[in-house]
């Protein structure tokens, strides 16, 4: 016989967008419970670029001033061509019209999921529980999980990424390929690395890429790379990853070529980009 519960407020998916939500909902005064299908917490793709919008978002959660401590800001861009290997142009992160200067950082991912996770209550996330399938029942929904039980709720809030089966219930389209690969990586150096705190951007010969200091000692990197999509020799070989990199980053300094080499094997990950286009499934659950 299967166990049924019932919560108030239930979200599918332990990543920032489930996490921040349920931290949201909390300093709310609201409980919600996450479920997560992984057994911990997803740490992978290392780091991204956070701008002004979003450290705003991440004050109004009260993460903000721990999160600045480990993060330096960037100062600004600066785009180079992989053919000539000559700066094609040098932009400061200041707001348009103003002299106001925007807040950009490279945020960790596996500290921000640790954060935000440190916040939330005992028992907010309910790892290995993986969502199979999601019914109505009358104003509810019945969430079928993978050992068996059933969670009865009033609100269901999906944030579980691109084979969301939220989406799915609700009759999303699946999101699109878009024609294109990255391969992402994190390079930690034993001493500091030397690199400004800019965004450094390469581009040309159809490849677009990406060097940003995360903090002194580490710096996030991403490639990428026209595809089919269909490249599964690359995207489960890591030392083939980092070959093809180093292969194609073209006339680039020395110091760019040792990011990729000194980024270990498994801090490498390879993932065809893909769109969602949820607009039209809006309107049609209006």
């Amino acid at each position: 016989m299967s166990m049924e519960i019932s919560e108030d407020i239930v979200i599918v998916g332990a990543g920032i967008a489930g996490l921040a939500t349920a931290l949201g909902l909390h300093r709310l005064g609201l409980r919600s419970l996450v479920l997560e299908s992984s057994p911990c917490l997803r740490v992978t793709g290392a780091a991204f670029t956070t701008w002004t919008n979003a450290w705003q978002a991440l004050d109004a959660l009260g993460i903000g001033d721990s999160l600045r401590r480990q993060h330096p800001r960037l100062q600004g861009l600066v785009a180079m061509s992989i053919i000539s290997g000559d700066p094609v142009a040098e932009i400061a992160f200041t707001a348009k019209g103003t002299s106001e200067q925007h807040e950009v950082r490279c945020l960790k991912r596996k500290v921000l999921l640790e954060t935000l996770a440190k916040e939330l209550p005992t028992g907010t996330i309910r790892f290995s529980s993986k969502v199979v399938s999601i019914e109505d029942s009358g104003s509810l929904k019945l969430l079928h999980l993978v050992d068996g039980s059933i969670l009865k709720t009033k609100v269901l809030i999906g944030c579980d990424g691109v084979n969301s089966p939220v989406a799915k219930s609700l009759g999303f389209k699946k999101p699109s390929f878009v024609g294109r690969s990255t391969i992402r990586g994190y390079a930690v150096f034993e001493e500091k690395h030397g690199f400004e705190p800019k965004s450094m951007q390469f581009m040309g010969d159809g490849f677009r890429y990406g060097i940003i200091p995360c903090d002194d000692t580490s710096i996030y990197w991403f490639f990428a790379f026209s595809s089919s999509g269909q490249d599964k020799e690359l995207e489960e070989n890591p030392l083939k990853m980092k070959q093809f990199v180093l292969n194609n980053l073209g006339k680039v300094p020395n110091k760019i070529k040792n990011v990729i080499d000194t980024t270990k094997l498994d801090d490498l990950i390879c993932s065809p980009l893909r769109s969602e286009s949820v607009g039209d499934t809006i309107w049609r659950h209006k």
